[in-house]
């Protein structure tokens, strides 16, 4: 089975359920659980894929919604994006119902997600005119993806929620130091 139709398997899975169910998804996709299992190495994998995937449609829907430039389209990149996944209720019932596996998907290396968010910020950064030396920059992007992970999974990383408006000042302090 193709790559792309397995994770597009999973995605609706996902968007189905809140959930990825390997033993459910394996039949939804007529394989075996042992070929599934072959393909993705690990449910927390495959989810980072699935999370990753309906990632990267939310930063290209709120780059595209988003005016400005410079900080302030970085900004409202972001707060479009957080947004948009408030507003996810497939993402939040995942949270709430499987919290260690959302801590270790998002949150970890294990499942790659928070490397791809760097990547992505630093992309955004890039496109918006924020300038710098590559590693500050990186290291800039690294620290606006944890401090917006506050914003999106406050109660999750055990803060509690935390509104936009709040993290906002420290998210614009990064990107014009």
């Amino acid at each position: 089975m193709a790559p792309e139709v397995l994770l597009r398997g999973a995605a609706n899975h996902f968007l189905q359920h809140s959930t990825i169910d390997m033993d459910m998804l394996a039949g939804e996709l007529a394989i075996s659980r042992a070929t599934l299992y072959r393909a993705v190495g690990s449910r927390d994998a495959l989810f980072g894929e699935v999370l990753w995937a309906i990632g990267e449609i939310l930063i290209a829907e709120a780059s595209g919604e988003a005016a400005g430039s410079g900080p302030d389209r970085v900004i409202e990149v972001s707060r479009i994006f957080a947004e948009l996944l408030g507003s996810a209720q497939q993402m939040r019932r995942f949270v709430e119902s499987e919290p260690q596996v959302a801590a270790r998907v998002l949150f970890t290396a294990a499942a790659e997600v928070r490397c791809r968010a760097i990547e992505a910020q630093l992309a955004i950064f890039q496109e918006c005119g924020i300038e710098g030396d590559p590693g500050d920059l990186r290291r800039k992007a690294a620290l606006y993806v944890r401090t917006l992970e506050g914003v999106l999974y406050g109660p999750l990383l055990g803060s509690g929620p935390i509104a936009f408006e709040q993290a906002e000042p420290a998210l614009r302090a990064l990107i014009t130091a």
